[in-house]
């Protein structure tokens, strides 16, 4: 039989079968297509490497998982077997699967291939038709990773395997375990049993986002991780191929230790471990003693992790005590440093030396590069890619982590249906189109991307199922992207395996999100009128629609071309399938007015968004979804908008967003001018900020009736709010600029 090696846009438009598969990540060589590999005729296990005998034991713990399957007899004969070849020559991580005459399946590889090939054997056992095609499998990317969070709230050792038996099975092989924060201390340190025994707990976690006024629910949090089970976990995941890289926090979000052991601050102060988010002034004060104190923690800490990196945290760093703290100023005295950011790159120095010193390497949040960064230090870009293509132009090694494409903590799906999360929208088809390989890089440069992994903070998930529901199916979407790199098939080509991998989420019975059947809405305003189009990847249904209020069913319009919008309300979107819903109802707030597609003019230009997002006839909705907003940082606008010609106008509404936990604020003040010709401007209105707060309180935004008759319309907003935080800066967010 000839050998057809297909690249996969090849394999795409020849192998169509391998759509019904559930097989994901997508193999990166398919060699044959001419003969199928039947796997339902597969009675038992056979090795040739005794190595290979816990790939095969954990490969039945995952099939005895599905209801109804029994584990395959490891034995001596090769009929009807798969079998596991140890290949001394294959490189780490590749797999080969090949059909053998007897109606046996050969996996070979090394340990870590043979268990990867082991895990695409699982999926498409699994699978519809339970077969495979002839393939050779191997990475794009050395770190694939998933983050998650236990120090918000607590997951137990079971949950932490599960968990990591998610990653194995899509072939990510880095988790990287956050165990420390001002909300909690979850790591057992001998030499300092004050950490756990005060710094493990809380008294109590706030309610949803009741920032100011704060509400706590009143109850009390506690939980850490002994030594012993972290051996448990470590080994765990390493039969896994897995290497769990652990974060402890330094020098900011230490409000948990230093609830233990308050000497190492700079007030030396008694505090409480924090029970709302968001970070604390009170960091550790970054003198001699913290070191040797810190030196004493990594001691312990590398004793139980092998991993070539340890993770130092160094993000998020409030540099208010420093600031007042004569020990620190001494120190940028002493050390001829220039301000803080040095300071805080010096200490980071003193870290990155001494995990150099045991053979270790360390990896930070990328404001580890203020100050300059450490020697052997890696970054971790999570402000977008700005962090990472600086470090790896400096020849640092970096794993891409932007919350554009990698926060699983944000919104999936339609927001106002999803549970609480922190903010964002970040759907699987964005985590599928990132791409950790930022463009501009030099071939050399592009070298120091180690790959990429996903964050899953859990501040609004307080629970294993929420978890679950936050990763899955995200988490697919990444271990593609990672995987099979640049060589994946795309987007239409991993929808219909991914819901044909549902089936198997569900057999594992995992709580994943099936907001990927969510209709997405998008708009244009032109002529002062809007035009909405939906979309779904999914080509069997149809989309219905309503624009009247009631809930669409198979009785409301089917969606044919695009909706023209030609009054203000509310339009609903939901995805039907054999007449049943998939997904939840999407929906839109459209409000037409007399400003509706034309432009605006700004004295500063936003921060981020577009000003045509002020004028485009939608009102954004809550929870947030921040591309939806127009927004500026530190500096207040003056925006004026032209109607054309002399309009009769009877009310000004401004939505804007109050959201003081972001530093998102309102105007303080804000004045409004009319004109005939655009130059000469008179004041119709002052508004004050009682008045401003009153209506935003009473409407969820800022409303009030004017009687004017103008061409142009000027508002010049005012901020002098103090901060909660005094070293952020507030941001004007403007979802709408309502002129009727």
């Amino acid at each position: 039989m000839k050998k057809i090696l297909l690249s996969l846009g090849v394999a795409w438009s020849l192998s169509t079968s391998l759509v019904a598969q559930q097989v994901i990540p997508f193999p990166t060589k398919i060699l044959s297509q001419e003969k199928k590999i039947d796997l339902s005729k597969i009675k038992s296990i056979y090795i040739d490497d005794k190595r290979l005998l816990r790939d095969a034991e954990i490969f039945n713990e995952y099939l005895m998982r599905i209801d109804g399957k029994q584990a395959l007899p490891i034995d001596k004969t090769k009929q009807n077997a798969l079998i596991l070849t140890y290949d001394s020559k294959a490189t780490e991580e590749t797999y080969r699967i090949e059909s053998l005459y007897d109606n046996s399946v050969k996996i070979s590889g090394k340990v870590s291939g043979v268990f990867y090939g082991l895990m695409t054997v699982f999926q498409a056992l699994n699978s519809v038709e339970s077969s495979l095609p002839k393939l050779e499998d191997q990475p794009a990317f050395k770190w694939r990773g998933m983050h998650l969070d236990v120090c918000r709230h607590f997951f137990d050792v079971s949950f932490v395997k599960r968990y990591i038996d998610f990653l194995a099975m899509h072939k990510l092989n880095t988790f990287h375990w956050h165990l420390t924060d001002d909300q909690g201390w979850r790591i057992e340190i001998k030499q300092f049993p004050l950490l756990t025994s005060i710094g493990s707990k809380r008294k109590e976690t706030m309610v949803e986002k009741n920032f100011n006024p704060y509400k706590g629910d009143g109850i009390p949090v506690q939980g850490f991780y002994t030594q012993e089970e972290i051996k448990d976990v470590v080994a765990y995941a390493a039969e896994r191929n897995v290497t769990v890289v652990p974060e402890i926090e330094m020098p900011g979000h230490a409000l948990a230790a230093l609830a233990a052991y308050p000497e190492y601050s700079c007030n030396k102060t008694p505090v409480s471990v924090m029970t709302t988010w968001g970070v604390s002034d009170d960091v550790f004060c970054p003198n001699d003693e913290t070191v040797a104190f810190l030196k004493k923690i990594l001691d312990e800490v590398l004793l139980l992790f092998p991993s070539k990196y340890i993770h130092i945290g160094g993000d998020e760093v409030p540099k208010t005590r420093w600031k007042t703290c004569a020990v620190c100023q001494e120190a940028i005295r002493k050390n001829n440093l220039k301000d803080e950011h040095e300071l805080q790159s010096f200490f980071i120095k003193k870290i990155d030396a001494y995990l150099a010193s045991k053979g270790r390497n360390s990896i930070g949040w990328d404001e580890i590069l203020e100050g300059g960064l450490a020697p052997n230090a890696a970054i971790m870009s999570w402000r977008g890619e700005e962090g990472g293509i600086a470090a790896s132009k400096q020849k640092h090694y970096v794993v891409m982590s932007p919350g554009s494409h990698c926060y699983f903590d944000h919104y999936q799906g339609n927001r106002q249906t999803e549970p609480l999360a922190i903010g964002g929208f970040t759907p699987v088809q964005k985590v599928y189109a990132y791409s950790p390989i930022p463009e501009g890089l030099s071939e050399a440069q592009q070298k120091y991307i180690l790959g990429a992994q996903a964050n899953l903070w859990t501040e609004y998930i307080p629970t294993t199922k929420h978890a679950e529901y936050m990763a899955m199916p995200r988490m697919c979407a990444l271990a593609e992207v990672l995987w099979s790199g640049k060589n994946r098939p795309g987007y239409e080509h991993f929808v219909p395996r991914l819901e044909n991998h549902f089936l198997l989420l569900e057999k594992l019975h995992i709580n994943y999100s099936k907001a990927i059947y969510d209709v997405a809405i998008s708009h244009q305003a032109t002529g002062g009128y809007v035009f909405a189009t939906l979309q779904t990847p999914f080509k069997e249904g149809t989309m219905y629609y309503t624009t009247d209020g009631k809930d669409p069913s198979v009785n409301a319009t089917p969606y044919t071309k695009r909706i023209f919008i030609t009054k203000s309300g509310k339009l609903k979107a939901q995805y039907f399938d054999h007449g049943e819903p998939k997904g939840n109802i999407v929906s839109r707030v459209f409000e037409l007015h007399k400003a509706v597609s034309l432009p605006i003019i700004s004295t500063i230009t936003p921060t981020r968004g577009t000003l045509n997002l002020i004028t485009d006839g939608q009102v954004s909705q809550l929870p947030k979804v921040i591309d939806e907003y127009t927004c500026w940082k530190d500096q207040f606008p003056t925006l004026t908008v032209d109607l054309h010609r002399p309009t009769a106008v009877t009310s000004l509404k401004i939505c804007a967003l109050k959201e003081l936990e972001n530093n998102n604020y309102l105007p303080t003040a804000i004045t409004l001018e009319v004109s005939s010709d655009g130059k000469n401007f008179s004041i119709l209105k002052n508004f004050t900020e009682k008045e401003i707060n009153d209506s935003y309180k009473q409407h969820q935004a800022i409303q009030f009736a004017i009687d004017t008759k103008s061409r142009y319309f000027r508002c010049t907003f005012e901020n002098q709010n103090k901060l909660l935080n005094p070293e952020e800066k507030a941001w004007l967010l403007l979802s709408e600029l309502i002129l009727q």
